[in-house]
């Protein structure tokens, strides 16, 4: 394929299914961080034949998922050369940005002076102030909210800060306002937070709802990604899941909400019955939100399998001239210590089906090479960080 670029360029992120530490892993804390390694581990082997066939144990062994005798993909793992481990992080740097200054996260909370400011600013107080599951926070903290007015504000492992308030106690033009406010103050240090969340929810104590009413305030890129020079020549740029939020807009031509992963798989295959040339480019959060952030092996090995199984309606609609990229943006060991992101390795399979025969390549540097593979394929400007692998796909 190397007379003539691809089309349509897949790309997926399975959000945080790293592939064993770093060689940095101890700066942060992370020794030992293994999240494919240990999923597959506790529940004695994972049933993933398509990323089998694709070559995901040829990377390194995983229990239960067979090596490929002669896989279909050309794979590798990749190094992340960013300051962090963050969503926003990972991202940006795939299309291309190197984050020399990590997003500063709160694990005990948000200063005392930035709280002050949003009580004084909205007249409410604030409750919370902690990371949590934005599910557990309405259940400790939803009925006295509704009695009290005051606002719920917690963070994850993440660069975030999320304000949860129900819509009959709290207006969702006020609250769209008091985080855009939140936006305003904390773009750069000490707070320098990478999205500001609203997270609007109904019903009562015992059975909150969040809505489908949230909002995502987010740092503009450092710079331009090859999404923006994408766009800038007129080719379409498909976000899927919460990939138009990381980055703020920028380079996207058409946005698709998701509800889950398998919504994101359904998103995807729409996508690949559609006729376009450029990126469609998704991002499957469930993995990290609900099983990695909750420490649930068990449950973050059965959703790998069910994304496993839906590959099997994704290869019949790949056209020759199509390529799918599966890999991640961080790890998030759920037997690992805490419940935050790790540092380590992610996968890279790319796949075509006019390719003769998948083949492994050198460990990339920099999670940047995608970037600038995407990039070269399409014939725009190249990222300043980056080397491209185009010429490796056979």
């Amino acid at each position: 394929m190397l007379s003539s670029t691809y089309k349509r360029v897949f790309l997926v992120v399975m959000d945080s299914v790293g592939i064993g530490e770093s060689p940095d892993a101890e700066k942060y804390n992370d020794l030992g961080a293994d999240t494919l390694g240990h999923i597959a581990e506790h529940c004695n082997g994972l049933d993933m034949p398509n990323m089998s066939k694709l070559g995901l144990s040829n990377i390194r062994p995983i229990k239960g998922i067979e090596k490929a005798e002669q896989p279909l993909a050309v794979y590798t793992k990749m190094q992340e050369a960013s300051a962090g481990k963050d969503t926003m992080t990972g991202h940006w740097e795939i299309m291309g940005l190197n984050i020399d200054t990590p997003f500063n996260v709160f694990p005990d909370g948000f200063p005392d002076e930035l709280i002050k400011k949003l009580e004084d600013k909205t007249g409410r107080k604030i409750i919370g102030n902690k990371p949590a599951s934005g599910t557990e926070i309405l259940d400790e903290l939803g009925e006295e909210h509704v009695k009290t007015g005051a606002l719920i504000v917690y963070t994850s492992a993440d660069s975030v800060l999320q304000i949860a308030a129900h819509e009959e106690v709290v207006p969702l033009e006020e609250l769209y306002e008091i985080c855009e406010y939140a936006r305003k103050i904390t773009l750069d240090d000490p707070y320098m937070i990478g999205r500001i969340i609203a997270r609007p929810f109904l019903g009562e104590a015992g059975n909150f709802t969040r809505t489908a009413n949230r909002h995502d305030y987010a740092l503009k890129p450092f710079g331009r990604t090859v999404m923006n020079e994408l766009k800038d020549s007129n080719f379409d740029v498909i976000a899927i899941g919460k990939i138009s939020d990381i980055y703020d807009g920028e380079g996207v031509t058409k946005s698709l909400r998701t509800k889950s992963n398998m919504d994101g798989m359904d998103k995807l295959i729409d996508t690949l019955k559609m006729d376009f040339n450029g990126l469609s480019f998704l991002n499957l959060v469930d993995f990290d939100a609900l099983f990695g952030h909750r420490r649930d092996p068990e449950g973050y090995g059965k959703a790998l399998e069910e994304f496993d199984d839906r590959l099997a309606e994704v290869f019949p609609l790949l056209n020759d001239d199509d390529l799918l990229i599966i890999t991640a943006d961080h790890g998030n060991d759920p037997v690992h210590h805490g419940t935050d992101h790790t540092r380590e390795y992610v996968p890279m399979l790319a796949y075509s089906p006019s390719m003769k025969i998948g083949k492994e390549i050198d460990v990339r540097s920099t999670f940047a090479d995608i970037g600038a593979t995407v990039a070269e394929n399409f014939g725009v400007k190249m990222p300043q960080f980056g080397k491209s692998f185009l010429r490796e796909l056979n």
